[in-house]
């Protein structure tokens, strides 16, 4: 990975490849970026079922901060992926739902989350057997 290749993205055109032969993946590193953190896949399978307000999100991401939760949802917001939608009632209400194209992504996520699910006891398995075989190690 490139030191260069690894800013905000702050226009449309940082989502170009830049066409170098060493950098083949930099067109979509960073939304790859987004979609693959895990704070961001999380939202994406809460939203999938509808429209949520913010407290309905963070108490159904276990873990969550209100920061984080407030910059996940406006990196999505800010991605396409994500709709928050502002009603005009006193206190404002604000909803968050999934755009077309992040409602592209959960047939996605599901199958990711639906393959994690099933192969949970043999990567605890795998990690156990690793540590016992790397003791002292600082990989987690």
């Amino acid at each position: 990975m490139s030191p260069t290749h690894t800013g905000v993205t702050t226009t449309s055109a940082d989502l170009d490849p830049c066409g170098r032969e060493d950098h083949p993946d930099c067109g979509i590193r960073d939304v790859l970026d987004r979609i693959g953190d895990k704070w961001s896949v999380l939202v994406i399978v809460e939203l999938a079922g509808g429209p949520r307000r913010f407290r309905e999100l963070q108490r159904a991401i276990d873990g969550i901060s209100q920061r984080m939760l407030t910059l996940t949802v406006r990196r999505l917001e800010r991605d396409g992926l994500v709709l928050r939608t502002v009603y005009p009632t006193v206190p404002a209400q604000v909803d968050y739902r999934l755009t077309g194209t992040g409602a592209g992504l959960t047939h996605l996520v599901k199958a990711l989350a639906d393959w994690s699910l099933a192969h949970r006891a043999a990567i605890a398995e795998a990690r156990h057997a690793y540590d016992q075989a790397h003791p002292g190690h600082d990989i987690r």
